[in-house]
């Protein structure tokens, strides 16, 4: 063996230990030990270890055939949700192509070679002929962990994509839950404005007899058309909206708005009571805060990464072969051709280019500490906010129940004296118009405490877990297992 490859085989077995790269430590987030709004609030209590947490299909908890219905297409035809589980394909291969870096490269080669020789003063030299065929082989061992940060950096930003996957599914479901409860309440004000029309053209009826009886006056009359045109025109209304929301609803399961619709519904009950985790639990139950923490991950790898720009490379080549002027001799010993050798590059002097990659590498990592964190606050702020509103909407409820009540015997009594020439129309009017306008708000309430119970589930994760990631070794076998890139991958956990 000759001594440079002998020096090549040396500095291998003495680097082969030497890693640069700062190992990884997840970093430190603000901490909370219980949410602020669970104080003083027996609606909503943080889950114990034995009982059931938010699972994999969380829309089943409010207990809507139709809800669950349209869920499961989301889960098929949501193109959001295909384009990220394509994106999550896409990381998992660059996992595998940084991976081959660890093995050496292998070609083959093959020539024939025909030289004309020309003679001077035009005499001819003849032409001759080569062939050879042969290997060749490079390897560049991973000296200073350069492949083990890539293929770091490859993992975590595929775990980052997987968890992308989650939380655009999760975002496309909560989406469309928040647009179905829209629509129904939309049901259930025309409901309200179709029985609030139906007694104003009672109403009308009454007022034009009296006015025939000499009873009521003209004015009546017009009051009684005008209430009716006015709840005629926000019955209208109102079609434009649940159209809407309707064509929202099927481009989310991937149809086309013409073909789909939706039946009329109502919202059955006040929504369910959702099994809260500790705050710290965010931090392993929220994709989006998951896919930050990857992130910051993957920028602790690249600043390695941009480390190892410091140190030599070293390449190991070797080509064999046969190379003869003859075909017939070709694939004899004599034929034989080989060359190998070790080759060690290093930059001396780059004006600062790679401290400038360093640099810049150590505040990306930065940058992505600070989203991290950010994250979590926010994840924070949004179960709390959720809470505050779950919580006082259900008061404001029991309120408007009663001013519905009260608003409802008011009208009543109002028609009463009507009808016995004691008061005007104008205070029928007015009351009317405040009991129709609590019916109203009653059902706007009981659809923000719908649309506030969606939001809880998606601020504390819609039941995933951040122990569905797909590790180094899953993302090769689902790679060898489904060629086709089929699989669907980190799916929410049932725990």
């Amino acid at each position: 063996m000759n001594w440079p490859l002998k020096t090549a085989l040396v500095a291998f077995v003495v680097c082969s230990g030497c890693t640069v790269g700062r190992k990884y430590q997840q970093p430190t987030v603000p901490a909370t030990p219980t949410f602020k709004e669970l104080a003083g609030n027996d609606e909503w209590k943080v889950a114990t270890p034995s009982d059931e947490l938010i699972k994999g299909k969380w829309w089943e908890m409010f207990g809507d055939p139709e809800l669950n219905r349209l869920e499961e297409m989301v889960e098929i035809n949501n193109q959001n949700v295909k384009q990220a589980e394509a994106q999550f394909r896409v990381a998992r291969a660059l996992v595998n192509l940084n991976r081959a870096n660890y093995y050496p490269t292998i070609g083959a080669n093959g020539s024939i070679t025909q030289t004309d020789s020309g003679g001077a003063g035009g005499r001819g030299g003849g032409t001759s002929q080569s062939f050879s065929i042969g290997g060749n082989a490079s390897w560049e061992p991973d000296l200073w962990g350069r492949v083990r940060l890539s293929v770091e950096n490859a993992v975590a930003n595929a775990q980052v994509s997987a968890a992308d996957l989650e939380n655009a599914r999760l975002s496309a479901q909560a989406l469309l839950a928040a647009d179905y409860f829209l629509l129904i309440a939309n049901d259930m004000q025309q409901a309200i404005l179709r029985e609030t029309i139906e007694a104003y053209t009672r109403n009308l009826q009454l007022t034009t007899n009296r006015y025939n009886g000499g009873v009521a006056s003209k004015s009546d009359i017009t009051l009684a058309q005008t209430s009716l045109a006015d709840a005629q025109a926000s019955f209208t209304d109102l079609h434009i909206a649940r159209s809407q929301q309707e064509h929202a609803i099927a481009v989310l399961t991937g149809q086309a708005p013409a073909g789909f619709s939706i039946p009329v519904g109502s919202i059955k009950g006040p929504p369910p009571s959702i099994p809260l985790s500790l705050p710290s639990a965010l931090l392993e139950r929220r994709p989006d805060i998951a896919a930050n923490e990857r992130l910051v991950a993957a920028s602790n790898a690249s600043v390695g990464l941009a480390q190892t720009a410091y140190y030599p490379t070293l390449t190991l080549s070797a080509n064999a072969g046969l190379a003869n002027s003859s075909l017939v001799n070709l694939f004899t010993y004599a034929s034989r051709v080989w060359s190998a050798g070790p080759s060690i590059t290093q930059t001396i002097y780059d004006f600062g280019r790679r401290k400038a990659q360093v640099q810049g590498a150590l505040a990306q990592y930065d940058s992505t500490v600070a989203v991290y964190r950010q994250s979590v606050l926010a994840a924070f702020q949004e179960v709390e906010d959720d809470l505050a509103s779950l919580r006082y909407l259900a008061e404001e409820a029991v309120q408007q129940r009663v001013a519905v009540e009260a608003a409802q015997q008011s009208l009543v009594l109002e028609m009463a004296r009507y009808r016995a020439g004691t008061d005007s129309y104008l205070n029928v009017i007015t009351t009317q118009t405040i009991e129709l306008n609590d019916r109203q708000q009653s059902v706007t309430i009981l659809q923000r405490r719908m649309l506030a119970a969606v939001d809880l589930v998606k601020a504390l994760g819609g039941g995933w877990d951040s122990s569905t990631l797909p590790t180094l070794e899953q993302l090769r076998s689902a790679e060898l297992a489904d060629p086709n890139n089929t699989q669907k991958v980190a799916q929410p956990a049932n725990k």
